[in-house]
């Protein structure tokens, strides 16, 4: 994990002290709103629908114990007991007090957090697979370069005030993770065919109110190239981008009137420029970032404890957790454990302080006092022995943070939607648990339903990834009544697809029924294990629109 130096700490130490002063202003009434607007927004300071909202960034996911009691300790002091997972594995506090946010900023510093680059026309947190370093499909670690973008990236003079926000995220495994194609720019590992380890390039990915799925603009691009390529990549946007209009000012809109092709174009010629100078990153400075991400010292003989075994045998709820939230690890022995934010009895990935200082204490315990934040909304702990995993399972069960249910009916991606966000049109919150109240009591159907990602959001902005949900829910306002839209068939993964809707808008009270009937369809017309994903392929949308409009 990455540790601050003293000019990465006296960087953020600074900002905290200049936000200080700015926010005394505000209060005394020597900055007005419109002022002060783009200075909150620069320390990730929004004003929503009821109070103001942070948002911490949490690089690629990463945190350790530490800093996820810090987390809790601001839920705790600062808000109402919570904080949210967002999609791009940051969190969110959504009742911190302008007087006391300074304080938040503050508090975060002591253990190497901030909110910095989180919101506003710049460029975003680097999100990365939440497996990296673990999996086994991994080409390569992607956290080094995820650093390595970081650093660069954070208070660039030429990229503070782009056109618009701008998300990159990489992937270092076979199976993509990170959703690449869809951010600004995706960056994949990749192998040529000499065997040594690149980057594809995609840009021009995203979704909200124009979905696009983005462009592989290089096939390979080597490793010593990323941070001169990237500066071009931008550089074109910051030149071109439309600064005119909001809706039409991302990137992905540029790279589809000027093409793929010309884009490319003049990416390379830009590129030429600089693909030489100080930008050059060389073996030493991977080598440097890298030495950050070193593997733990995993105990050689982990392997040979099976004791676990027994326990799935004897005990069904066990057995059931390790089935649906276990995933292998690439080192025998170990597992990669998926901690679920999707219980029945609260929204979509809120944790509560309680819960955050239950996971640091539990990875302390049993995974090297490190955890993940997912794009899911979930958490990870990604180094938990054999013999520790029924030890795990039972403190979990017992802070009711054992839910069986990764990648099933209910774990569903699920936005603030109108409870918090001014930008909603319909409720997310309520409607998400209501479809998981549907399904949550009987466990057996829902693993007999399989892999379905259900993902939803308030309003076309696409906080909830909604256009790349196998089913994909939309809020939206009739006639001052909350409404609901249905896509289907979307994926975010290495078979990206965007969602197609599935008819007229459907009512609040309908579309919890909506969603039963499609699923009921499924189960009595799909071939013999195929997924959901796979049937909607195949059988298209014209049936399952019968079924649900008749």
């Amino acid at each position: 994990m990455y540790q601050y130096n003293a000019i990465d700490q006296k960087i953020v130490d600074e900002r905290v002290a200049q936000y200080r002063d700015q926010v005394e202003r505000r209060l005394a009434g020597e900055l007005t709103e419109d002022q002060f607007r783009p200075l909150r927004l620069m320390n990730g300071l929004y004003l929503q629908r009821h109070a103001y909202m942070l948002r911490v960034a949490i690089p690629y996911g990463l945190l350790s114990s530490e800093q996820t009691r810090m987390l809790a300790h601001i839920a705790r002091k600062y808000d109402k007991g919570f904080g949210h997972i967002t999609t791009r594995q940051n969190i969110q506090y959504n009742w911190p007090k302008l007087a006391e946010s300074p304080d938040i900023l503050a508090d975060l510093a002591k253990v190497q957090m901030h909110a910095i680059q989180t919101s506003g026309n710049c460029i975003r947190n680097i999100s990365a697979d939440h497996l990296a370093g673990v999996a086994g499909d991994e080409i390569e670690d992607p956290r080094p370069y995820c650093e390595i973008l970081r650093q660069w990236s954070t208070f660039h003079p030429e990229f503070s005030y782009l056109p618009r926000k701008f998300k990159i995220a990489i992937t270092g495994a076979i199976q993509d993770r990170a959703a690449v194609i869809v951010h600004d720019i995706g960056f994949r590992l990749v192998k040529n065919d000499e065997g040594v380890v690149g980057f594809q390039v995609i840009v021009g990915g995203g979704l909200g109110r124009t979905p696009i799925l983005g462009a592989t603009i290089r096939e390979f691009l080597p490793k010593e190239h990323l941070l001169s390529y990237t500066e071009a990549i931008l550089r074109v946007y910051n030149l071109h981008g439309n600064r005119e209009n909001k809706y039409k000012a991302r990137i992905k809109i540029l790279v589809k009137s000027l093409g793929p092709d010309e884009f490319r174009r003049q990416v390379e010629e830009e590129w030429e420029h600089i693909k030489d100078s100080v930008l050059h990153l060389t073996e030493e400075e991977i080598a440097r970032v890298s030495a950050f991400f070193v593997p733990p010292e995993y105990d050689a003989q982990a392997a040979n404890h099976q004791e676990f075994l027994g326990k799935i045998d004897s005990n069904p709820q066990f057995a059931r957790w390790f089935e649906q939230n276990v995933t292998e690890h690439k080192v025998p022995g170990y597992n990669i454990v998926a901690v679920s934010l999707k219980s029945p009895e609260r929204p979509p990935g809120d944790i509560t302080d309680e819960q955050l200082d239950v996971i640091a204490d539990l990875a302390d315990k049993y995974s090297f006092g490190r955890l993940r934040t997912t794009h899911e909304q979930n958490l990870i702990l990604s180094d938990v022995p054999n013999e520790h995993l029924f030890a795990l399972w039972s403190e979990l069960h017992a802070q009711e943070m054992a839910t069986p249910n990764i990648g099933k009916v209910t774990d569903i991606i699920c936005c603030p939607g109108l409870d918090f966000c001014d930008l909603a049109n319909a409720g997310s919150i309520g409607v998400s648990q209501a479809i998981t109240d549907a399904f949550k009591d009987d466990l057996e159907l829902q693993y007999d339903i399989g892999e379905l990602k259900i993902k939803m959001s308030g309003c076309i902005n696409s906080c909830g990834h909604h256009h790349v949900g196998h089913i994909g829910i939309l809020g939206i306002n009739k006639n001052d009544e909350e409404y609901y839209q249905i896509m289907l068939g979307g994926s975010a993964e290495n078979d990206a697809s965007l969602g197609k809707w599935l008819g007229p808008a459907i009512s609040k009270d309908e579309i919890v029924g909506a969603i039963q009937k499609i699923v009921d369809y499924y189960r009595v017309e799909r071939e013999d294990g195929e997924r959901f994903l796979d049937f909607y392929r195949r059988v298209g949308r014209g049936p399952i629109k019968e079924v649900v409009y008749g």
